[in-house]
């Protein structure tokens, strides 16, 4: 039984941003995580350690993996937790994100998870909130708990993070997904490359320690993990894209590009997945390479444990 006074607390309040996160704390999510993961498999998921809380899940953009596994890790956990239904509240009435805050404060949560498209929203929300936030996605500055989860899976699948290469390939530009993954794995000592063409590169490239490359074969080559992205459409703007056509034989992810990788390679992607233009649709499918489900039923651990170590 898992028992909360013997859960290990974040050095930190707030979980917005990875390079808050010690290396301690990284691990004892991890670790934590596997305890959860182990009892999710059981008939009986129930772990009422925060029985009596109340979560709250502040979502401005469309979710259907984080929200979805933050409501299940939060009832799996015996919290209450409200899904705020943002288009039926006043912030559509010109209710300011402040006096939102304001007015979640007065209802006294426990915690608040937060997603938004603007960066600098969730720290104008946080910083009026009396209880502690998770970041569940930030504009393209960062996506902590996916980092999370996706290095977990890493582990998971056996691989040392110090003995490894990790090929982060597409529209790195916008991608909070890279970005969090970036100063994770860099952190627990992977190696990282950036993978993209050039109008996916980060335009601030010289400030990531990485290898970096504007050829898919040359940049997963003896790669340990091979981790596509999805093209952030909703991000771009005024940027000259090829056709779908054109970017899926340049970068899309198949069979025979992955001869390139180690035989043991696994491939990751945080979805949604545009299936035939960042992968192959049989690759993404495919359990012997493929570890996409697992980093979504994985998730689900993660969550739990960032909920139980930051929940009072």
């Amino acid at each position: 039984m898992i028992e909360k006074n013997k859960i290990s607390k974040l050095s930190i309040k707030n979980l917005q941003s990875i390079k808050d996160l010690t290396v301690q704390d990284i691990e004892n999510i991890i670790n934590t995580a596997k305890l959860f993961k182990n009892n999710n498999k059981e008939q009986n998921k129930s772990i009422p350690i925060l029985s009596g809380r109340t979560i709250i899940n502040l979502f401005f953009e469309p979710s259907t993996r984080t929200l979805i596994s933050f409501e299940i890790a939060a009832k799996r956990l015996g919290a209450d937790i409200i899904n705020m239904n943002i288009e039926g509240s006043s912030l559509r009435k010109g209710e300011t994100l402040s006096d939102t805050a304001d007015t979640l404060n007065s209802m006294n949560p426990d915690l608040v998870i937060i997603r938004h498209s603007i960066s600098g929203a969730i720290n104008e929300i946080s910083s009026r909130l009396k209880c502690p936030i998770i970041s569940a996605g930030e504009g393209s500055i960062e996506h902590p708990t996916q980092a999370l989860l996706d290095a977990f899976t890493i582990q998971d699948k056996g691989k040392n993070f110090k003995d490894i290469v990790v090929s982060i390939c597409g529209d790195i530009e916008h991608s909070r997904v890279a970005r969090s993954n970036y100063y994770l794995l860099k952190k627990m000592g992977a190696k990282i490359r950036f993978v993209a063409p050039e109008y996916f590169m980060p335009k601030n490239i010289q400030d990531f320690d990485v290898e970096y490359f504007d050829n898919l074969e040359k940049g997963i080559d003896a790669s340990d993990v091979v981790m596509m992205l999805r093209i952030q459409k909703e991000r771009i703007d005024n940027t000259e894209l090829p056709s779908v056509d054109d970017y899926y034989q340049s970068f899309g992810l198949t069979y025979e590009k992955l001869k390139k990788a180690k035989n043991n390679v696994i491939v990751m992607h945080p979805g949604p997945i545009n299936r035939n233009i960042e992968i192959e649709s049989s690759l993404a499918d495919d359990l012997s390479k493929s570890v996409i489900n697992e980093q979504v039923e994985n998730g689900v651990s993660v969550r739990m444990a960032c909920l139980a170590m930051m929940v009072e």
